[in-house]
């Protein structure tokens, strides 16, 4: 007699879409480039900060720690999230909540208190409205992928 193991119904996967491979790999290289900015950023050479302007400078250099950190957190759990999701695992939900978290904070920064926009100007307001946006549309794919059984 053979007996078959049970299959746990959490640890069934459905076929996942091609789309949604595609989506995920793409959102990894925008995680990757957002990672790089973050780098660049935060290792800055005087050689750089001396070419900006005044105003550019001193946003700079007065950007408190914690503002520096939650970019470096958006960043980098955005990366491993969508990293996560190429490779089917559910704690990519997770970490791309981390990740939406660091964005939330670092954009009430540049939008509320920091003078981001007084030093760049208004057109520099579509790229932290993208990232938002992004990061809220990878939990929702996350979440989806879960509920339909892509990843597991």
């Amino acid at each position: 007699m053979i007996i078959k193991p049970k299959r746990n119904i959490m640890t069934t996967k459905t076929k996942t879409p091609t789309w949604f491979m595609v989506v995920s790999i793409i959102a990894l290289i925008w995680n990757i480039m957002g990672v790089m900015a973050y780098l660049s950023q935060a290792y800055m050479p005087q050689e750089v900060l001396d070419l900006m302007s005044e105003a550019e400078r001193t946003l700079m250099e007065s950007t408190p720690a914690w503002v520096t950190a939650a970019f470096a957190i958006a960043v980098f759990m955005g990366t491993l999230g969508c990293l996560m999701l190429v490779l089917k695992k559910r704690i990519a939900k997770m970490l791309l909540l981390v990740s939406l978290v660091g964005i939330v904070v670092q954009m009430f920064w540049n939008f509320f208190i920091g003078d981001t926009f007084e030093v760049y100007g208004l057109g520099k307001v579509v790229m932290p409205i993208m990232v938002l946006i992004f990061g809220v549309l990878l939990v929702r794919l996350a979440n989806k992928a879960i509920t339909n059984k892509w990843i597991a």
